[in-house]
């Protein structure tokens, strides 16, 4: 039987997850970032990405938008600015916001704040793979 630690993975006051996971990854600020039962403390910066969870062969992934994760000898804690169940992701409307962020990035405006339409098109970007990840998985649970 594999070790466990405790995640919680909290989003604008709401619990998003908050269980038992055998192993996790993030997209940290330097990249992927992977923690297993026993990591050294730490605390991280996210960029927006997919977070995956696993337990028991099974795997759960969630889209953020950026946020902090702490590494406590107890358990780990996410702190994420915005957090989608790849379920909740409205395929047809992330693909909209990627399109109007590379709207933005090919004629910026003057003025325009790049770093901002940069980290949007990166939210976007995550959102989608996340809803792929879940809408292959249906297609194999099908099978």
């Amino acid at each position: 039987m594999a070790i466990t630690f405790k995640l919680e993975v909290v989003c604008i006051g709401n619990m998003v997850f908050s269980g038992e996971v055998e192993s996790l990854v993030v997209p940290g600020i330097e990249g992927q970032l992977g923690v297993l039962a026993h990591h050294a403390p730490l605390m991280t910066i996210l960029e927006p990405g997919e977070v995956v969870m696993k337990k028991g062969g099974e795997e759960t992934v969630l889209a953020v938008s950026g946020g902090f994760m702490e590494v406590r000898p107890d358990k780990v804690v996410i702190l994420a600015d915005a957090c989608e169940r790849a379920e909740d992701i409205d395929i047809r409307r992330a693909e909209e916001a990627k399109k109007r962020a590379e709207e933005r990035l090919k004629c910026p405006a003057p003025g325009m704040d790049l770093a901002r339409a940069e980290a949007a098109l990166r939210r976007s970007i995550a959102r989608l793979r996340v809803a792929e990840v879940a809408r292959r998985r249906k297609t194999a649970q099908k099978s």
